[in-house]
């Protein structure tokens, strides 16, 4: 929907600003110490060489700010996230509930600290692993199956937590993570496939940091619609799933109403009873 479409451009323009301010102070020093390092290290030094006797010596001069965007684009991926998660969510899931599901009670499970915490627990989890992960990269096939595996276990818990909070009480909120994990983390790993598209622009090489004043903002818009893609689908799935919880559910029984039905005509049973 067009609103969804323009909200997305609230964490553009946000992560935009803390990219320029972060990339006036630090990128030119970044740069020139990845340049020392990559100038003090035997291995990297055979492969430069390398590059210079199939006359491609023009490369040494993006190697060092590919790698720094390649250091800081888990960083982004993080924060668009969250971001998403913090001002766009909210929006998406009203827009679902008051489309789908305007009949669903709302029970407050969860408290707008107890959402912030548990982002701010799961990415932390999710950066360790990624960081413990790093050397199991170097293994072809894990390289394909571990950062999306981890992104979509943080994806999944984000934003099924936050489809959840307003609608689904506490004791609902476990029932659905605990039966629904295996769906949740699939569908999470999924959308983490998804926000794999804005590295086949990293992957442009020289191109792309000739090009990044353009590349940098499509990247992460990119990255954006896909978090945002991902919260709808977790809203939808999470709200048909605490809806269809609810109307399975047995029906409460109000004490002071009496059925007729489990009611005997008093005025059949013989006098005693009558009188008891």
């Amino acid at each position: 929907m067009p609103r969804v479409i323009v909200g997305s451009f609230v964490p553009l323009a946000l992560m935009m600003a803390a990219i320029v301010g972060v990339g006036y102070f630090y990128w030119e020093s970044g740069v020139a110490q990845i340049t020392v390092w990559l100038q003090d290290t035997e291995l990297t030094q055979g492969a430069l060489g390398w590059l210079d006797s199939v006359g491609w010596s023009g490369l040494r001069t993006v190697v060092a700010p590919l790698i720094l965007l390649f250091a800081f684009t888990p960083i982004v991926v993080v924060i668009t996230l969250l971001l998403v998660a913090t001002f766009m969510t909210p929006v998406m899931l009203n827009l679902v509930a008051s489309r789908r599901f305007a009949r669903l009670e709302k029970r407050h499970g969860a408290s707008v600290f107890s959402s912030v915490l548990w982002s701010a627990v799961s990415t932390v989890a999710a950066i360790g692993l990624l960081v413990a992960s790093i050397p199991l990269w170097f293994i072809p096939p894990l390289i394909l199956f571990l950062p999306p595996l981890i992104w979509g276990w943080l994806t999944y818990r984000v934003y099924a937590f936050d489809a959840l909070a307003d609608h689904a009480s506490r004791f609902e909120r476990e029932q659905i993570f605990k039966r629904h994990r295996l769906n949740l983390l699939i569908m999470g790993v999924t959308t983490g496939y998804f926000g794999a598209a804005p590295s086949l622009l990293w992957a442009s090489g020289a191109v792309f940091i000739a090009m990044a004043p353009v590349l940098v903002p499509l990247a992460i818009w990119i990255y954006t619609l896909v978090f945002a893609f991902s919260s709808l689908w977790f809203s939808h799935y999470c709200l048909a799933v605490l809806d269809g919880m609810r109307q399975s559910e047995p029906a409460p029984v109000d004490p002071n109403v009496i059925d007729v039905e489990d009611v005997t005509d008093l005025g059949d049973k013989p006098p005693e009873l009558t009188k008891e």
